[in-house]
């Protein structure tokens, strides 16, 4: 029998909330013919290609450490694309980390940035380790609301007066998981101008950059003034399709990415060897097949959130990643009773918007990035488990 107290953990672990994620994928691994909206991963295989620069690294019996930073090559080959992408100049010998998934990446900026007592801005919804990792650095959240009515769009006004001055850092997600948000230029540009004046640091996920639509990726660092302040995260996972892989990167000056490197050799060590090389492989000759994902993503967004907004859940247009954010207040049932009955009587996975926040109460999100025909079988269920519960 497991006698352990729960007074015998830490403050900090007990202080993170299991992820509400979790429990509906408990459920749904028990269930047949569950059509699952819930799982932000493509559906697609990582690209033919890439998998054989994997699987030739094998064969070359690449299997040991590389550096604590990663590949050089591929550190090269990042280096080289936010330059092509933003006119940004990192040092790929001290100033690219390449990690375990843009999640460590999160991770490491915390614990090298956060004091116990540190305020952390991060948004709400909001991807949901944002908030444990700042719990686990000891770091103080301090989530700043976003509203259907911009569409989710965080701005720099409502930033500004959660500023205090025990406040080190503001985290963002751009484009935002869960709600699809992408935070305009204006607004960069006025949170840019809050983090010089008030002398904190941004950290920014950026691991969506690739999958936006009808509009632009403003990338923080290449804005006046951030590159010093900015720890840039973006990673492999969701563009081509490498979630399985597990290979993120930072981009920081030299000082911020030392202090991560600490934490990272200590922890980690390195990314895996075959996942770099695979990585190294999708950025030289992958550009293409991002291409066609994110022309394949763009028709289901277009459908289903269309879709959505037909059957009388009103969806705010998602600019960016693979989530529609629909409203189920109306129906009277609570985010989460909506997703439980959902997946009990439907067969249809969902995730509640407060697992997300307070501000995603009402809301579910739902991930696009599964087949066209799955997603429209989805809405058939989803209209009629509405029509049975007017």
């Amino acid at each position: 029998m497991d006698t352990l107290k729960r007074e015998a953990l830490s403050q900090r672990v007990r202080a993170v909330k299991p992820s509400g994620i979790r429990k509906f994928f408990d459920i749904i691994n028990s269930m047949p013919d569950v059509i699952s909206l819930g799982v932000g991963e493509p559906d697609f295989v990582t690209p033919e290609h890439i998998r054989q620069a994997g699987i030739e690294a094998l064969r070359r019996g690449e299997t040991h450490y590389t550096s604590n930073y990663g590949i050089l090559e591929l550190r090269e080959e990042i280096a080289a694309m936010l330059q092509r992408r933003y006119g940004l100049l990192y040092d790929p010998q001290k100033e690219i980390l390449v990690t375990v998934g843009v999640s460590e990446g999160v991770d490491l900026a915390m614990r090298a940035l956060v004091d116990p007592g540190d305020e952390v801005i991060s948004l709400d919804p909001g991807y949901v380790a944002y908030e444990a990792d700042i719990l686990f650095a000891g770091g103080v959240v301090v989530p700043v609301p976003t509203y259907a009515r911009y569409n989710f769009a965080v701005r720099a006004a409502e930033i500004a007066p959660l500023i205090t001055p025990r406040t080190k850092v503001i985290l963002l997600g751009n484009p935002n998981n869960p709600t699809g948000a992408v935070i305009p230029r204006a607004e960069l540009e006025g949170i840019a101008r809050l983090v010089l004046e008030h002398d904190l640091y941004l950290v920014v996920d950026e691991v969506y950059s690739r999958l936006v639509y009808e509009t632009e990726h403003v990338c923080m660092a290449a804005l006046p003034g951030m590159r010093e302040r900015t720890i840039l995260l973006d990673g492999f996972s969701k563009a081509y399709a490498m979630t399985g892989w597990r290979v993120g990167y930072v981009a920081a000056p030299a000082t911020l990415l030392e202090a991560m490197l600490k934490v990272h050799q200590y922890a980690i060590m390195c990314a895996g060897t075959v996942a770099q090389v695979a990585a190294l492989e999708a950025l030289r000759h992958g550009e293409e097949d991002v291409c066609a994902m994110h022309a394949e993503y763009a028709r289901r967004r277009r459908m289903f959130v269309d879709g959505l907004n037909r059957i009388g859940l009103p969806t705010c247009e998602p600019r960016g990643a693979f989530y529609a954010f629909p409203c189920v207040a109306q129906t009277g049932m609570s985010d989460e009773e909506f997703a439980e009955k959902l997946l009990l009587e439907e067969r249809v996975a969902v995730v509640p918007g407060s697992s997300f926040g307070a501000c995603g109460a009402g809301y579910v999100r739902c991930a696009y990035c599964t087949s066209y025909e799955q997603l429209e079988e989805a809405l058939r269920r989803i209209e009629r488990f509405l029509r049975r519960h007017q």
